[in-house]
């Protein structure tokens, strides 16, 4: 029985030493892909990594406890061990030395002798010639450990360059509503005559209009069924790999969401030409710019948002070492990934996979908005079935201010 629970101590600290690290890696991860994206960590990251940290709290106070236990079994089996092999030495306990002939000399006496009935030249050369049987891996399926080496590959991006750009406000209702003002009041030059005419003539009056905005709270996510035995016996643990895709494709489709609402706008396209050229790509981004300040009469910032098929477009256009007469700071095909990648006549420029083929706004984040609250995991326990269930979600509303503020730019 002392053997049978040492065997089950280290074992389990194998277990829960496996987990801590998958924890460790997980959370490691998610470090690295903010890092990679040059971005802070979003809410919803910071979530999944309290949850990491909070399980490996859990896991280092069963590891100090299980870890003393099983080094004073180890400690006692060692001695056991030494114990025996002194004991075999003493009784002169040890396997015979391979048979080596220093000579062909030696060899030959030894034929001679086993010819002439010598039992003891008979026994060295039956151990000389004794073929040894060669083991395989393939003779020892069973003791041959099948690894699983790094983390899983898993090729997704999860970045959101717009919402970040615009920064996600938190939802305060399922339904919400925001004032715009639609007209302003009215000041304008007393009267219309000369100056004794305009003493004492009426004031120009103009009502202001506040009208208002109104957002509904749309859900997003979705959810997995995980055998209790897939969570037990996966390395790295399978049910980590899962909520981590859960809150990826969440993010894929709240990015897709507001990529969609960009879309809605109906404000006349700018062109900078089939054939486009630095100037041509410039001239178009200045006019934008005029028609979104008529628009949103310069609050907030712009952005230009493209889709990954047009920034090849305009990439080559703008070389990456700011030679002279460069309308922007010029695009490196090395940082091809979402997010902001290089600025064009002081515009920053963000490539996001959730806009459609083809797709680029110049936009100020005064016209358009992103409302979101996470709610993250959910998970419940299915006994009869020995299963999970584990569930990602939030609630997420993209909220176009002004139709103005958001101008289409097109290869025309």
């Amino acid at each position: 029985m002392a053997g049978s629970n040492v065997s089950a101590n280290d074992e389990m600290i194998r277990r829960l030493e496996t987990e801590l690290r998958e924890k460790t890696t997980f959370a490691n991860e998610i470090v690295h892909r903010a890092q990679n994206a040059e971005r802070d960590l979003t809410d919803e990251e910071k979530v999944l990594i309290s949850e990491s940290r909070g399980r490996m709290a859990v896991l280092k106070d069963q590891l100090e406890t299980i870890e003393d236990v099983a080094r004073v079994s180890y400690e006692a089996a060692s001695r056991a061990r030494e114990v025996g092999q002194e004991i075999q030495m003493l009784k002169g306990r040890s396997e015979s030395s391979p048979v080596e002939y220093r000579s062909a000399g030696a060899f030959a006496l030894d034929t001679w002798k086993a010819a002439s009935g010598s039992r003891e030249a008979k026994d060295r050369l039956e151990m000389y010639y004794r073929a040894a049987d060669h083991n395989r891996t393939g003779d020892e399926p069973g003791v041959i450990p099948d690894p699983i080496v790094g983390p899983v590959i898993n090729f997704i991006d999860a970045a959101r360059p717009i919402v970040s750009t615009l920064g996600a406000r938190p939802m305060p209702y399922a339904t919400w509503h925001r004032p715009l003002v639609t007209q302003h009041t009215s000041v304008g030059k007393q009267g219309s005559a000369g100056a004794a005419a305009d003493e004492k003539a009426e004031l120009v009056s103009q009502k202001m209009t506040i009208t208002r905005l109104t957002g509904n709270a749309v859900t997003y996510g979705g959810y997995v069924n995980v055998s209790r035995q897939s969570i037990d016996f996966s390395q790295p643990g399978v049910l980590d790999i899962i909520i981590n895709d859960l809150a990826a494709q969440y993010a894929i489709d709240t990015e897709a969401a507001i990529a969609a609402a960009l879309a809605t706008t109906s404000t006349t396209a700018v062109g900078y030409g089939a054939t486009p050229t630095m100037a041509t790509v410039a001239a178009a981004v200045w006019k934008a710019v005029a028609e979104v300040y008529s628009a949103v009469r310069g609050q907030g910032t712009l952005f230009l948002a493209c889709a990954p098929d047009v920034l090849p477009v305009f990439g080559p256009l703008f070389a990456p070492y700011g030679p002279f007469n460069q309308q922007g700071q010029g695009f490196l095909a090395n940082d091809f990934a979402q997010g902001v990648m290089g600025v064009i006549s002081g515009v920053k420029t963000v490539m996001s996979a959730g806009l459609s083929s083809g797709e680029a706004f110049l936009a100020s984040t005064a016209a358009i908005e992103a409302y979101e609250q996470r709610v993250g995991t959910l998970q419940v326990v299915e006994p009869s079935v020995m299963g999970l269930q584990v569930a990602y979600a939030g609630y997420f509303t993209p909220l176009k201010v002004i139709d103005g503020g958001i101008v289409p730019l097109t290869a025309s």
